[in-house]
């Protein structure tokens, strides 16, 4: 099964970082967030990635071309006159990555449906370029298999910021209280599974996954949610780009399951 990843946005909220590059190339850890998504999903067997870039997309072509060679052992050999590359060992991922430019810009919903003739008539999974997420992603796509639904979206809590307060008629506050989860919503946090049906309900470039799409799949009774309790985080700011590398640092990050 392919997984499609939505990477050609501008980023503005981080613009500290995206300035440079396309937010999902932004690290963390001394990787792109891209890159460990990406290792979530090959570490529950699903290797086969189509990138739907934009923004600089040619930030993403160049780091993926030059991949190979910056994870393996190289002996360079001039003695002959000549440029002698010996591959001593190389430690990369069975990965096949299409990386397709699909305009600056494109609504996400207008990415996908760029994309299309690169998924064929099958069923795929789909996330954002700059959340990580520990949800086990086999027990996803059993979900998705089991209720027959065109599209399956990833449901997290978000928890409630501020504290809560009760307000009476009279603009009194009768109470205070610190937030907890029961305060929180459950947020679309991506890593989807989507039949290939989904197409049908994209237009052009114009469209907006979240709303036109989805919102008529849910009108339809097509959109199902798989409820995870687990961690997740996108890095829309500078400050969630620190908590996450403060995770990694630490050796703390829930979404990192696979070994160095």
């Amino acid at each position: 099964m392919k997984v499609v990843l939505l990477a050609g946005g501008y980023g503005t909220r981080i613009s500290e970082e995206s300035q440079f590059k396309p937010k999902p190339m932004i690290e963390i850890g001394g990787k792109p967030i891209i890159w460990h998504i990406m290792k979530e999903y090959s570490y529950y067997g699903f290797n086969e990635f189509i990138i739907c870039a934009g923004y600089k997309q040619y930030a993403i072509k160049e780091w993926f071309a030059d991949y190979f060679l910056h994870n393996s052992d190289i002996t360079f050999d001039f003695t002959k006159g000549r440029d002698d590359k010996i591959i001593l060992g190389q430690h990369c991922e069975p990965w096949k990555v299409t990386v397709i430019d699909t305009g600056l810009n494109t609504m996400t919903g207008g990415r996908i449906k760029r994309i299309q003739p690169y998924v064929g008539n099958e069923t795929f999974m789909m996330t954002y370029g700059d959340g990580v997420c520990d949800v086990d992603i086999v027990k996803l796509v059993e979900f998705h298999n089991s209720h027959g639904k065109i599209a399956t979206l990833t449901a997290v809590m978000l928890e409630q910021q501020k504290g809560i307060l009760d307000i009476g008629g009279n603009y009194a506050v009768k109470s205070f209280r610190e937030k907890n989860n029961v305060d929180g919503a459950p947020i679309n946090a991506g890593y989807m599974v989507l039949n290939p049906k989904i197409f049908d309900y994209i237009d052009g470039d114009d469209t907006v996954f979240e709303k036109r799409t989805l919102e008529s799949l849910a009108k339809e009774g097509q959109l199902m949610s798989y409820m995870h309790k687990g961690f997740w985080q996108c890095m829309d700011t500078k400050r969630e780009m620190d908590m996450l590398e403060h995770y990694l640092a630490t050796e703390t990050a829930p979404w990192k399951k696979w070994r160095d």
